[in-house]
């Protein structure tokens, strides 16, 4: 059957109005183009949806939507990080069990969601099916658990499932009934459910993973989770507004699989986790009472020490810099139509705005010499000078500063790459001067900084904790033929991390008013808020936004700056004063090319105003 909707746009909206209901999570960004559901803090991403989906496939997106918004409104990241084991298969059952819990919650509550979340896992459960690397028996093993706990806590039957259930029931059972039954009797503290997951682990035979058992003397988790959630309106709003989570959660699996390939950047990510996260967790357990004064507190660095302002060329060795740039040539290829004629557009209104004009017979200037013919004629004729008048165009500078994040890997970021590029040249042929600035860190969860932190004491509170890394991927004063190789660093696998965008705006807005041209226009393109797990794991969840909004109010105050944002799948409007937001990567090049033809008009009818006015006195 297919589907009832045509409007694809209407869609995605009504998507993330519901994902922001149901998490009771205003402050909740949700892009699309992922090849699955997946979330980092307060950013969601889900697969892009198409006009030729059926039901089933609508139902199934749906159900990815409610199910990452249920993780947020249930899930607490300091309990999950108390109790978590060591072991990768433990490690395995522990988080998916914790995700059919908060799955369970929202099913046994509204009858839509519990529909949702079905067509979900029969979809994925057929995709597992055709999966060429599906025989791994700890991966099968965790899947047969994982359905017949969410049959139990539920009390729906999943006929697909029954594949992956019959041949492991009897040994689940016969080792893990007790435990199961015990999960069904919590599955609204996720404190008691934690526990008796980890008595479950180690009734299959598991126990060696576990461990050492947390410690339980903290006054029931700092009072995080005072009463059961039995209901979805019952849950308070504040419960997770500022418990950010220090993990991607991926809706698709709860344990790593054979046939998953992960980025370089994703497995370093994980490598670092597995040091780190005990001690961020016991960091934030003291968060509770006094958040909401750590909400006000003004913004800090806990050192600066370990930041890197670096030019591209430094970050990478020159063979893989050009092979990274070849690779940005082909795919600019594919697009090379489009956004030309959109640049050609910019290029003209821009140019049309620059034509020059003389004025003659003047006393003094420039020699005119169409009129020496009079002088040789008659000597006694004074000669004839001209001058050019002035442009009403006024020197200008545009400074394009992209996010890095990780959550910009793959098309955004290879888009945003192609834009900077095609738009340095389109500018530079209108002697319009272009720099191109990117943002993230060195490391995720804190790098260097959270070490200094932890050594020192972990003292409350302690502002910004990780490694920034600010990139110049082309100065102002460079010509583009020099700094176009630098464009495909943008495409390293490991490069992409975690996004400070206050910091990151400020500093671009520093270059930019030293610089000494008339006109600054300072262009932000982003996919979501500002995130990183260290500095929002030890502060108020709300620490980065704030600060950003501040630099924004700041440099939106000066006249010297004129201020723009292009968000990707995101809404920027509630940021920033001049703002567009494209649900797609693909609209960039327009977006990008119409906001600076939006600017310049501006500009032009500003002048002319100013002429008729200048005229008329």
């Amino acid at each position: 059957m297919t589907n009832k909707f045509s409007d694809i746009d209407e869609f995605k909206r009504a998507l993330t109005m519901a994902m922001r209901s149901i998490s009771k999570q205003d402050e909740l960004t949700v892009s699309f183009g992922a090849d699955k559901g997946n979330l980092s803090g307060l950013k969601a991403r889900l697969p892009m949806p198409n006009k030729n989906m059926d039901n089933d496939q609508i139902n199934s997106l749906r159900g990815e939507a409610d199910s990452l918004a249920l993780y947020l409104a249930h899930h607490k990241e300091i309990i999950d990080k108390k109790y978590e084991p060591q072991g990768q298969n433990a490690r395995g059952i522990y988080n998916i069990l914790e995700k059919v819990r908060c799955d369970a919650i929202g099913a046994n509550a509204m009858s839509g969601v519990s529909k949702n979340l079905h067509q979900m896992e029969v979809n994925k459960i057929k995709r597992k099916m055709l999966s060429v690397n599906n025989d791994n028996p700890e991966t099968k093993m965790i899947d047969a658990l994982s359905y017949m706990v969410m049959e139990r806590l539920t009390g729906n039957k999943i006929d697909e499932a029954q594949e992956f259930i019959e041949p492991w029931k009897d040994w689940i059972e016969e080792r893990a009934n007790t435990s199961i039954d015990e999960l069904v009797k919590s599955f609204n503290d996720q404190s008691k459910y934690a526990k008796i997951t980890r008595k479950l682990i180690g009734d299959l035979e598991l126990g060696d993973e576990l461990g050492e058992d947390p410690e339980e003397d903290d006054e029931d988790e700092d009072n995080d989770q005072d009463a059961p959630e039995e209901t979805i309106e019952s849950e308070e709003s504040s419960s997770s507004e500022d418990e950010t989570q220090s993990d991607d959660m991926e809706i698709d699996d709860g344990i790593p699989e054979e046939d998953d390939s992960m980025d370089a950047d994703m497995s370093e990510m994980g490598e670092e986790s597995d040091n780190d996260d005990d001690s961020m967790a016991q960091a934030a357990r003291g968060r509770g009472n006094d958040n909401e004064a750590r909400r006000e507190l003004p913004y800090k660095i806990f050192t600066e020490k370990n930041d890197e302002q670096i030019k591209a060329i430094d970050l990478c060795e020159i063979d893989e810099l050009d092979k990274l740039r070849e690779y940005l040539d082909q795919q600019l290829n594919h697009l090379q139509g489009a956004v030309t004629r959109l640049a050609n557009k910019l290029q003209r209104k821009l140019l049309a705005q620059q034509n020059r004009s003389w004025e003659f017979d003047l006393e003094e200037g420039l020699l005119d010499v169409s009129k020496l013919t009079r002088v040789i004629i008659d000597p006694t004729s004074p000669l004839s000078f001209k001058m050019e008048k002035d442009i009403e165009f006024r020197d200008t500078i545009v400074s394009l500063l992209i996010d890095n994040s990780g959550s910009m890997r793959g098309r955004p970021i290879t888009i945003a790459a192609m834009c900077a590029d095609i738009l340095a040249r389109t500018l530079e042929r209108c002697s319009v001067k272009t720099e191109v600035l990117g943002f993230t860190t060195k490391a995720w969860k804190g790098g260097k900084s959270r070490e200094e932190w932890i050594e020192s004491g972990k003292q409350p509170a302690p502002g910004r904790l990780n490694d920034l890394r600010h990139i110049i991927y082309k100065t102002a004063d460079e010509p583009w033929r020099r700094s176009k190789r630098n464009l495909g660093l943008m495409l390293r696998e490991g490069l992409l991390k975690e996004n400070i965008d206050g910091e990151a705006l400020e500093w671009a807005y520093s270059r930019l008013i030293t610089r000494p041209e008339q006109r600054k226009i300072l262009m932000v393109i982003s996919d979501g808020a500002p995130v990183d797990d260290s500095t929002l794991s030890v502060n108020a969840g709300n620490y980065l936004e704030r600060h950003l909004k501040q630099i924004i109010q700041k440099i939106e105050i000066d006249p010297s700056i004129e201020l723009t944002a292009i968000g990707i799948g995101h809404d920027v409007n509630r940021y920033y004063r001049r703002a567009v937001t494209i649900v797609d990567a693909e609209q960039l090049g327009g977006a990008i090319t119409e906001q600076l033809a939006g600017l310049f008009d501006e500009e032009f009818k500003t002048s002319n105003v100013r002429k008729k006015i200048k005229v008329n006195n």
